[in-house]
């Protein structure tokens, strides 16, 4: 018999919530956040145990130590909150209540496989080129406070600093150094995670295979290895471009009007209303910058390129066809991912 299993986690206190078949309102019980008492209670509850739990910062160490011990677990985006009041409890038994009835539409994707080390080397190094940025912009801006313009990128040279530094007055060169010094420290570290997260992605013969498609190098193909995992979650192209933020939005009301014989006819509305935002912003970047690399290099014998062109020619405007390469590069990596072929633009060729 089935029992539905809530859980609301916090840094130091987890509520559970366990609901039966019926829906009737089993038990719940407030456990300290730790991996042995969540696991020694689990085993307490009768299978099959489906668990239900919400996307937070403790969710993936949650998903991987409980895993093995329930028949189904189910982390969901966010269970939208009801009007009244709102405790712990109640949220545990909103969530065993909405697995229960199949009210949850849409799951995070929580496992990594072969891909976890991937996954952290992946994000400590995006973590580190923001931060990266961060500083760049925060020296920029330290210039511009004293009216000094500033453009490129010799201000952050080190041949070239002393130079801008005796553009500042004395009071703040020291708070020019410091941040300097900050961005020195920065790169480093973001240079020697960027060849860890590199060394991790070419122990997986895929990532060989993804780099050969156009505007995909070293740095994205790991990237789209950690994110994706595998390419047999998705049904079909478009659920890929759905996840990669790449679908367009369609709504349109009062579609319908009478015609002069009586009959109804359809309006022609607009419906479009942009590209989804619910996507994975990471990997919608990824594949923009893959669309604007095969763009800049503009060489002809590129099938995408040319196709890009004709878009042009046929009157679509340029972000718009930006944008139609890009979904073709995310179809392209798709299919080589679960072929395990390179690319071949021979195919692509035919395809069009």
């Amino acid at each position: 018999m089935d029992r539905y299993i809530g859980l609301d986690a916090h840094s130091a206190s987890c509520t559970i919530a366990v609901v039966g078949p019926s829906g009737k309102r089993l038990q719940s019980q407030v456990l300290e956040t730790n991996a042995r008492a969540l696991i020694s209670f689990l085993k307490t509850i009768p299978k099959q145990r489906r668990l239900c739990l919400e996307e937070g910062t403790q969710a993936n160490w949650l998903h991987e130590v409980l895993a093995p011990h329930v028949d189904e677990i189910v982390v969901t985006p966010g269970i939208r909150r009801m009007s009244g009041s709102k405790d712990d409890k109640r949220d545990a038994f909103n969530l065993a209540e909405n697995l229960r009835i199949g009210a949850i539409n849409t799951r995070v994707y929580k496992g990594l496989g072969k891909f976890g080390l991937l996954r952290e080397l992946s994000r400590a190094y995006t973590m580190l080129v923001n931060d990266s940025v961060r500083v760049q912009n925060r020296i920029k801006s330290l210039y511009r406070s004293r009216g000094i313009p500033t453009c490129g990128k010799e201000i952050y040279e080190i041949t070239a600093r002393e130079k801008w530094l005796r553009k500042l007055p004395a009071k703040i060169r020291s708070v020019a150094g410091f941040l300097y010094q900050e961005l020195d420290c920065v790169r480093d570290l973001k240079k020697q995670a960027e060849k860890e997260m590199l060394a991790e992605a070419q122990k997986h013969s895929i990532s060989r295979i993804l780099k050969t498609c156009p505007g995909m190098g070293v740095i994205r193909v790991a990237q789209i290895l950690s994110i994706v995992v595998t390419p047999y979650r998705f049904s079909s192209k478009r659920s890929f471009w759905a996840y990669a933020g790449l679908a367009i939005v369609m709504r349109s009301s009062s579609d319908w009007t009478r015609a002069g014989d009586g009959s109804w006819a359809r309006l022609p509305v607009q419906q479009t209303r942009g590209l989804n935002r619910n996507g994975n912003r990471a990997l919608k970047q990824i594949f923009k910058g893959a669309a604007t690399t095969v763009i800049g290099y503009a060489r002809n014998e590129d099938p995408l390129y040319r196709h890009y062109q004709q878009l042009l020619n046929e009157g679509t405007r340029p972000n718009l066809a930006k944008l139609t390469i890009a979904r073709q590069i995310a179809s392209i990596i798709l299919s080589m991912w679960r072929s395990e072929e390179v690319y071949n633009p021979a195919k692509l060729k035919k395809a069009a």
